[in-house]
């Protein structure tokens, strides 16, 4: 990783429970804060790629639906709905800091396959060099349909997904801001004397015990996803840092590389 004081190229990831409110709807709050510190570091020299979780979530509460859905042709539809708004919000709230952003909706194979992850890789070096910040997430509404068939491998969670976006994209840092502060030694929501680890040189079968289950209803994703997006970041030479999505400020003090949350060393060469 580069030193501090250098322009870096992020990747940062957040998740459903961060973007959302426990009803479902967007937390515009949260999405205010994250748009003005995202703004304000790309206006620091730093090159930033967001990669947003929520669309189903949102398009779930967008319907009015009681419930998210559990058919496969019902999430499709929810993420088609909830990835429209949320660019549209994505697009006004950077709007208002002069920032210009573009939708990216990936899936497997487009990372998998060489001469369209050559394509992929191409636009986003574009777009960077353009000072455009991208909003990346999973194409919910066709890997749905890839999972029912098996005919594509499917990324399945953001955790992952941000991790092969950074490898792609040679970034020197990836930020998974989640509902939680970083990784603990043993699950905090039922051992209240579980400490915060701060540093992490290596996943190991204790880490992945720690780990846990999933997170809150609405995300698919767990400790034990980050511990996977880690491994993939660690092994391509990039620091992953999991913090709390709850203070986006706190990613200033993140790319000063300041101890917070759980920071992951990447392998050096």
């Amino acid at each position: 990783m580069k030193e501090a004081s250098q322009p870096l190229r992020i990747v940062v990831k957040v998740g459903t429970s961060t973007l959302t409110h426990s009803t479902g709807r967007l937390n515009l709050h949260n999405m205010e804060r994250l748009a003005r510190t995202l703004s304000d570091l790309e206006g620091m020299g730093h090159e930033i790629i967001l990669v947003s979780s929520g669309a189903i979530a949102v398009g779930t509460a967008k319907m009015n639906l009681k419930e998210r859905p559990t058919q496969l042709r019902m999430k499709q539809a929810a993420a088609a709905v909830g990835q429209c708004m949320m660019m549209h919000i994505y697009d006004k709230l950077f709007g208002e800091y002069n920032r210009v952003v573009a939708q990216i909706l990936l899936t497997g194979e487009d990372v998998d396959a060489p001469a369209r992850s050559e394509h992929l890789h191409n636009t986003f070096e574009s777009l960077l060099e353009l000072g455009v910040i991208p909003v990346v997430n999973e194409n919910d509404s066709v890997s749905s349909a890839e999972i029912e068939t098996g005919q594509c491998k499917v990324l399945g969670d953001n955790d992952t997904l941000s991790a092969m976006v950074a490898r792609l994209c040679g970034a020197d840092l990836l930020v998974l801001m989640s509902d939680i502060d970083g990784l603990y030694d043993a699950d905090p929501r039922s051992h209240p004397e579980a400490k915060l680890i701060h540093q992490v040189r290596a996943v190991t079968p204790a880490l992945r015990a720690a780990a846990g289950g999933a997170g809150s209803w609405r995300g698919t994703g767990g400790m034990a996803t980050k511990l996977h997006a880690a491994e993939l970041a660690m092994e391509a030479g990039i620091d992953m840092v999991i913090s709390n999505g709850a203070r986006p400020e706190d990613l200033y003090g993140i790319v000063a590389g300041e101890d917070i949350g759980t920071r992951f060393l990447a392998r050096r060469a």
